[in-house]
């Protein structure tokens, strides 16, 4: 591989989260019963008509400004005629020709080595094709093939990459940095185990050194980040192997298996004349006013990257903490509404990178958001500042209590009796009789050994359950050597 340099380009498909389909209304619904969400438009019987669906093109439009696109202001639909069973009309409405967003670009974060600009040929907006289900571990292997068409009509967008990526950790980031956009300007859930979001691969290899570009293969059934970034290691390995035996890549369609591990040949590799694309003679093109254009810009949210710069400046968060943290769009909103009510912004962002999402990992792997409301953390948050209790107490007793059953911290700590002894007068006989029972290793501290206070703290503790002040005692049992 060291002769040799990738070049990548991903082809992602993202399902907009309108609540009917494109071009009729039946709904988008995820998981209904097979096949109960269809009508003649999407069906394409005889005689049914397309009527566009508004929210679809905003959403295009919004993606495409977030992405840093130009926003055509004329456009049209084409029919890309070939047949395949999830496709009834045997032709899919998409953009061919006149994409509504073209010449964008995405800055992903790659860590130590700065950032990297990539650039988007294009986004354009087409419809859902159906659902195949196949009766076998692999599309390769199956017997039959079953068909829902309850996803065929919902509106899609296709987001095209230039080839600027160079491996497969880029790869990676760039899908996660896409999908966070997508997120925050909240046109689709991205969901890629429910197929809202999912990434086709072309890969090619040259000399490094040189600009020519390679024969490349595209790599389908990518359903999530770890797939697409092994698909590509893999893939790279075998062209690489193609090369230095002295043989061609064959121009082709792969299909990755995850479970062996291996991309496997699928078919020919098809070109865009095959598809004999025409415009469709049953929608009207589309004219888009400047104005409206940039009213669609001014609904955009503040965007990650720049959320991102923000909480390093404005919080004075580690580079790292502020990637983290706007990792999501619900996360980044949570942090801000914690810290109005406790203003730390480093302890916030360490109790929510390390417990908070440790337990909402613990719950549910594919949740987004945090299950607790932003006043429970200021609250538990301020019970530790206050003594009331200690930072074990909150992480290991009170926090999972939280999550379990929606309790205030106030409350858990109330019925489970864990507040905090702060009061120096029923403190005083513990710590007396404790170091009156360890009068060794009072000499050991007196002799310059302040490691052992650790000890003494310790058995303060453990004579009082637990609930002593640890600050409190140490303090307190500091003074008294001192007498």
């Amino acid at each position: 591989m060291h002769d040799f340099e990738a070049v990548i380009g991903l082809e992602i498909h993202v399902e907009l989260s309108t609540a009917s389909k494109i071009f009729c209304s039946c709904p988008t619904t995820f998981g209904a019963e097979v096949n109960t969400q269809c009508c003649p438009v999407c069906l394409g019987l005889p005689g049914s008509l397309p009527a566009m669906n508004r929210k679809a093109v905003e959403y295009t439009v919004k993606t495409g400004l977030a992405l840093n696109c130009r926003i055509a202001q004329h456009t049209w639909f084409d029919r890309k005629n070939y047949f395949y069973p999830d496709l009834p009309k045997a032709y899919q409405v998409s953009q061919q020709d006149a994409p509504l967003c073209t010449g964008g670009c995405l800055e992903i974060p790659m860590g130590e080595k700065g950032t990297k600009k990539v650039g988007i040929n294009r986004v354009h907006l087409e419809e859902e094709v159906g659902k195949s289900l196949h009766a076998g571990e692999t599309i390769i292997d199956a017997v039959y093939s079953l068909l829902d068409y309850n996803r065929a009509g919902i509106p899609l967008i296709e987001i095209v990459t230039e080839p600027d990526i160079r491996s497969a950790e880029e790869a990676q980031v760039f899908l996660e940095s896409l999908r966070n956009i997508v997120r925050y300007i909240e046109v689709s859930d991205c969901k890629m185990q429910e197929g809202s979001l999912r990434c086709d691969a072309n890969i090619s290899l040259r000399p490094k050194g040189s600009t020519v570009f390679g024969t490349k293969t595209e790599i389908k059934n990518l359903n999530s980040f770890r797939a697409v970034r092994r698909a590509l290691e893999y893939e790279i390995k075998r062209q690489a192997g193609v090369l230095k035996d002295g043989l061609a890549v064959e121009a082709e369609t792969r299909h990755w298996d995850e479970q062996k591990g291996i991309t496997i040949a699928m078919r020919s590799k098809e070109h865009a004349s095959y598809y004999r694309c025409f415009a469709d003679p049953n929608l009207v093109p589309l004219d888009l006013a400047a104005e409206w254009i940039g009213q669609m810009e001014a609904e955009l949210p503040e965007l990650p990257g720049a959320r991102r710069q923000r909480f390093i400046d404005g919080y004075g968060l580690p580079e790292y903490d502020a990637q983290v943290l706007t990792s999501s769009k619900e996360m980044a909103d949570f942090f801000e509404e914690v810290v109005k009510g406790y203003n730390d912004p480093k302890t916030v962002s360490n109790w929510i990178m390390t417990d908070i999402l440790r337990h909402v990992k613990d719950q549910d792997e594919e949740t987004e958001g945090i299950p607790l409301a932003p006043a429970s953390l200021v609250e538990l948050l301020q019970l530790i500042e206050q003594g009331t209790i200690n930072r074990n107490q909150a992480k290991e007793i009170v926090l999972p209590e939280m999550f379990e059953d929606g309790k205030s911290p106030r409350q858990i700590v109330k019925e489970k009796g864990l507040e905090q002894i702060s009061d120096t007068s029923q403190l005083e006989g513990v710590i007396a009789s404790v170091l009156e029972a360890n009068p060794d290793v009072v000499q050991d501290y007196l002799g310059g050994r302040e490691k052992v206070m650790g000890f003494l703290v310790g058995q303060v503790l453990k004579e009082t359950k637990g609930k002593a002040n640890p600050r409190l005692v140490n303090e307190m049992i500091r003074e008294k050597l001192k007498q």
